[in-house]
């Protein structure tokens, strides 16, 4: 199973785990809700999937790390208690609340959300004197004397033995009262991810050319080389971070995230490839519609990784300006019904209305942020709509300029989807005169916008006569390819 099913499959089964009856109960007893034992190789996204879920169920999330536990921190400590039975006094051993259940209580208690995930990572990896512990509390969620409140759902993740060596395997008795559900690394799924994280190009593009590339751990007489999508997408944060402040990549750079020597140069030479296209050719003539002949002529006999990389490095611009036009069109429209009760003059006091507005997504992030499921997705979109409110409130005294304010971000919204149509339109037809209609490097270019879930969103909400022509050209000549196949393996 990939990670994107794994996601989907875990989140059907927390949702369903806190289903209620009519009386409040939930549907499975909590006796009877089996933890989910996530197993797969390092780096695959077993960790961030998790406050995904909980984001988009709106429950809380506390994580740990397992391996970082002793059996006193897990279990609690001990002190001595005096207790009377049977009318003589007796000191007995109690133990304090597990600082695992009692980050529970207080991530409830701080956030308000009574029901969640406990996630434990690198749960076959405990210490000795704490495994025992462990299996009886993935039998009976119970931490020392102290059980997981109610409404929370425990989720587990490890490494099979062959990517560490202090994997503990479970037996068959614990095995049976678990949700066993193992991962593989599978550059499909963490591709359409990937293009929706912003990943850059430079790297989905080599990964493309170079699909045994995406993953992979071998033991070599120098030690481990390893390569995985946890380090891709961390490089591509600091490429971009690199690029903002017009600093160089290197392959120093490139190897604190991609331990494999091989991968780490040629990466870097297809790197500099991607750059190339910035410094020698006129790219923007690509979205102005003025791509010549002489881009076709020299770009006609590069190799096939120089015009992926060209692209990918097309693709990569579009959609972060198709990105930046999805993320205020989703902002005025969570924003437009507290706008709405302000332009029908239903508040008497427009400025002091926006000001609770600020206040109501100013706990939103608080909240989300003490829950543990708060994503930077969310959190940005949160303070673009605080952003919003504010400037409403510094530039419009009433009703009626409260509404013109908006109604002007409105036409620039539409100004701005229309100048981004206009561009995707000039792509198209650069990328067509350049390479052909029906060439690879067109289907790359449509299947990127495919995948990539702002641009998606873009052409459903706003359509694009190119995208729609091409993407319908290359599916009929798939079809057709399909159909001649399997006509030659009739015959």
């Amino acid at each position: 199973m990939n990670i994107a099913k794994a996601k989907d499959y875990i989140k059907d089964t927390v949702e369903l785990y806190l289903k209620k009856d009519e009386f409040g109960d939930y549907k499975i007893p909590v006796v009877r809700q089996r933890p989910v034992f996530l197993l797969g190789a390092p780096g695959i996204g077993k960790t961030a999937i998790m406050s995904q879920i909980a984001s988009e169920l709106g429950i809380a999330l506390v994580s740990y790390s397992m391996t970082h536990h002793t059996r006193q921190s897990a279990l609690g400590l001990p002190f001595i208690k005096e207790k009377d039975y049977g009318g003589t006094t007796y000191s007995v051993s109690e133990y304090t609340m597990s600082e695992i259940i009692a980050s529970i209580y207080d991530t409830m208690e701080e956030s308000g959300v009574k029901e969640g995930i406990l996630f434990l990572d690198e749960i076959n990896c405990v210490s000795e004197t704490l495994y025992p512990s462990m299996l009886q509390f993935l039998q009976y969620k119970v931490f020392g004397k102290h059980t997981v409140p109610e409404g929370w759902v425990i989720v587990t993740a490890g490494n099979p033995p062959e990517f560490n060596k202090a994997v503990r395997e479970f037996d068959v008795v614990t095995l049976d009262r678990l949700k066993v559900i193992e991962v593989e690394a599978d550059y499909p799924a963490w591709k359409k991810y990937a293009s929706d994280a912003g990943v850059h190009g430079a790297i989905l593009g080599f990964i493309d050319v170079n699909k045994e590339y995406f993953y992979g751990v071998e033991t070599t007489a120098f030690g481990k080389n390893y390569v995985t999508a946890r380090g891709w997408e961390d490089l591509s944060d600091m490429i971009r971070l690199y690029e903002e402040s017009d600093r160089k990549v290197t392959e120093s750079l490139i190897g604190q995230y991609i331990k494999n020597e091989t991968v780490v140069k040629e990466f870097a030479a297809f790197y500099d490839l991607y750059n190339k296209y910035k410094r020698e050719y006129d790219i923007e003539a690509f979205f102005e519609g003025n791509a010549d002949e002489k881009i076709a002529e020299e770009i006609a006999g590069s190799a096939i990784d120089e015009r992926l990389a060209l692209i990918g490095l097309l693709s990569d611009m579009i959609k972060s300006e198709i990105s930046d036009v999805m993320d205020e069109a989703d902002m005025l429209k969570d924003a437009r019904p507290g706008i709405a009760r302000i332009t029908s003059g239903d508040e008497k006091d427009p400025g002091a209305f926006i000001m609770t507005l600020v206040s109501v997504k100013e706990k939103f992030i608080t909240d989300r942020s003490r829950a543990g499921s708060l994503t930077s997705k969310d959190k940005k979109k949160a303070k673009k709509i605080i952003a919003l409110y504010k400037d409403i409130a510094d530039n419009s005294t009433d009703a009626d300029s409260v509404k013109e304010y908006y109604n002007g971000r409105i036409a620039a919204l539409k100004n701005s989807v229309a100048d981004r149509q206009a561009r995707i339109d000039n792509l198209f037809s650069s990328v067509a005169k350049v390479f052909g209609e029906e060439s690879n490097e067109m289907l790359l270019l449509v299947t990127e916008l495919t995948l990539g879930a702002k641009s998606a969103e873009f052409f459903a909400s706003f359509g694009s006569e190119s995208y729609e022509k091409y993407n319908a050209l290359l599916m009929v000549n798939d079809r057709k390819e399909s159909l001649r196949k399997e006509i030659l393996n009739i015959l």
